[in-house]
């Protein structure tokens, strides 16, 4: 694993921010950290960007510890919360302090991605709104090549189409360059089309670790309805684990095979039966009730 976390705990005073966490993210890998502000992703990120050292446990990166080790953070690039920028100084002048503190950096990438952020570089960039703010941030991350980005709350005050832009150009760099992405975000959607693990923390501690196709693969929603009465067999083979009436036709939650479930629920003749996608929110509501969390809990 290119990233592994092993019993880790973090405390600030009398606060417990994560406690004993087990995370490991493959290369190559996009893994989306979810949970409620204040859950412990943003210490989780800042432990691995080597700003905090963990009070216990391991936070490896290929193997090393990460904390005071100026090789390893080379190749790390972290995008805070609230991108930093030294004051009155341009995008340019951001550029060129970048270039000698990262041997990775590729001025051919500053400039083509200059272009497609449409980015004045000779202006300072305390005079840009936050979402442009945001961009020039990208903009400096991405010329750096790094081998792993973190990012906290990536996408915050970037409009639709900056945010796809974006979106394309992480996509591109890990299937071009196998870099490895740590997204921590609050919002389900916001990540659902670009991550291929997924993580929920919630009150400092990991309750989920789980690949995003696995998720998809096991649960289900099924829209089904009988000219009749519904036959008992068929609720008893499906055994769903959410279940609303909308007159006569039924939304089922259920678990299991697809091509089984289907084959199931045609062998007793329904009038109608549909197939309907859920999305990685309605997933993790099913997913967090069958822990005993409500969703409101951990993501409000």
């Amino acid at each position: 694993m290119m990233i592994q976390i092993n019993n880790m705990s973090k405390a600030f005073e009398s606060l417990q921010a994560v406690e004993d966490i087990n995370l490991s993210v493959r290369k190559g890998s996009i893994y989306g950290l979810i949970g409620s502000n204040g859950a412990g992703k943003t210490t989780i990120l800042k432990l691995l960007a080597g700003i905090y050292r963990q009070d216990k446990g391991d936070v490896t990166i290929y193997e090393q510890p990460v904390y005071e080790n100026i090789n390893l953070k080379d190749k790390v690039f972290f995008i805070p919360d609230q991108p930093f920028f030294f004051s009155q100084y341009t995008v340019k002048q951001m550029a060129a302090f970048y270039k000698n503190i990262y041997s990775g950096w590729n001025d051919k990438r500053f400039e083509s991605l200059s272009e497609v952020f449409e980015m004045s570089i000779n202006k300072k960039i305390h005079t840009f709104s936050k979402g442009v703010q945001r961009q020039a941030a990208f903009l400096l991350a991405l010329s750096t090549m790094p081998d792993i980005l973190l990012l906290d709350e990536p996408m915050d005050g970037l409009d639709p189409v900056v945010r796809k832009k974006v979106k394309n150009l992480l996509i591109h760099d890990v299937a071009e360059r196998e870099m490895t992405i740590l997204i921590s975000s609050h919002n389900l959607r916001e990540i659902e089309d670009m991550c291929d693990h997924i993580g929920i923390i919630h009150k400092g501690k990991l309750l989920m670790e789980k690949e995003l196709d696995d998720l998809k693969s096991d649960i289900h929603k099924i829209q089904i309805a009988y000219k009749g009465k519904v036959p008992e067999s068929v609720m008893e083979q499906l055994n769903p684990v959410h279940l609303e009436k909308r007159g006569s036709v039924m939304l089922c939650i259920v678990r299991g095979n697809e091509e089984e479930l289907t084959a199931k629920i045609r062998n007793s003749n329904p009038v109608i039966f549909d197939l309907l996608p859920l999305t990685l929110e309605e997933i993790f509501i099913y997913e967090m009730e069958d822990l005993g969390y409500a969703i409101k809990n951990i993501f409000i």
